[in-house]
């Protein structure tokens, strides 16, 4: 799936795009931007086509939003706050960040997409394969030199194709993954960051100022902690760490967030889980996190807490 020089141009429009939907958002936007925007508008046809799009985009987002009556009604008391976060409030803010709450910009942006139902799988133009989990995205960058991935949102497992003239590199934020020909997963998450390798050997490199390069075997797994910026790397069964695939996940001791985390990518709608005291509480076990009713019921059981449902929303609450 080579990338062009017209896809790179295209990519970047969309990223433009993207950034005017969120300034001509802002009521305090001076006349000096205003003016910069029709500039860029007028600059290219393909400029006032792209921009459009967006628009259309993130009116649908909010239309989805604001869409279900219930909504209006919704009371969620974490047990931090002193007062309940009225509906009126999370409408609001949902609306506002709409466009990112839907992976508006990754629709701009990705060259593959995954929806809540699907986990495509793609060869790409060299060769290698690439599935993707529920609810996530990469976009490609090959050119005859090197083999370029970006990890958008989401998870992904690769399986390379041996051409060492042409480093193959999976970027997820700070980390950069390449393949020393091999098969590995990686999970670009909220805190963290894991590499999982199934076959052969990657090298981890991020941020020079955070942390330093690491190389990961098979059967080992890569954690990397955004907050604390470590690494840890210890062994892992790989049908566990890839039970995703299977629409599953094993976990041992994980936090709630997490699993609602992974519980979200197969949900057309939101979970949030009230308070973060609720969200730290720990899960161990199998999880059908792509069947959203049993991993509630799993949820609920194992934890004790009731679920809350408001139309797309549903609370998980103590």
């Amino acid at each position: 799936m080579p990338v062009n020089g017209a896809n790179n141009t295209q990519r970047k429009r969309n990223r433009e795009a993207a950034d005017w939907i969120l300034r001509n958002g802002n009521p305090s936007q001076s006349p000096e931007e205003r003016a910069r925007f029709k500039e860029w508008l007028e600059h290219d046809p393909e400029n006032c086509r792209t921009y459009s799009a967006a628009e259309r985009l993130m009116g649908d987002a909010r239309r989805a939003i604001q869409s279900d009556p219930a909504l209006t009604n919704i009371e969620v008391r974490p047990q931090s706050m002193a007062k309940p976060i009225a509906a009126t409030m999370v409408v609001a803010a949902l609306a506002t960040g709409a466009f990112f709450a839907l992976d508006g910009p990754l629709y701009l942006e990705a060259d593959m997409i995954a929806g809540t139902d699907e986990m495509p799988v793609r060869t790409l133009e060299d060769g290698s394969v690439v599935q993707l989990n529920a609810s996530s995205a990469i976009a490609v960058d090959f050119t005859e030199e090197r083999r370029v991935i970006r990890l958008l949102h989401g998870q992904a497992f690769f399986q390379v194709a041996h051409a060492p003239e042409r480093p193959f590199t999976v970027v997820a934020g700070e980390a950069k993954v390449t393949a020393l020909g091999t098969a590995f997963d990686v999970r670009y998450g909220h805190d963290d960051t894991e590499v999982t390798v199934t076959e052969n050997t990657v090298q981890i490199e991020f941020d020079e100022q955070r942390a330093g390069a690491v190389r990961v075997t098979q059967g080992e797994q890569a954690v990397y902690d955004y907050a604390n910026a470590e690494t840890v790397v210890s062994p892992v069964d790989g049908l566990v760490a890839l039970a995703w695939k299977r629409g599953q996940i094993a976990v041992d001791n994980a936090p709630l967030s997490y699993v609602v985390e992974e519980m979200n990518r197969h949900f057309y709608g939101r979970i949030v889980v009230a308070g973060s005291a609720l969200a730290n509480r720990r899960v161990s076990g199998t999880i059908k996190v792509a069947d959203t009713d049993d991993a509630l019921a799993f949820v609920t059981m194992a934890l004790g807490v009731k679920t809350t449902r408001l139309g797309p929303l549903i609370v998980i609450r103590r």
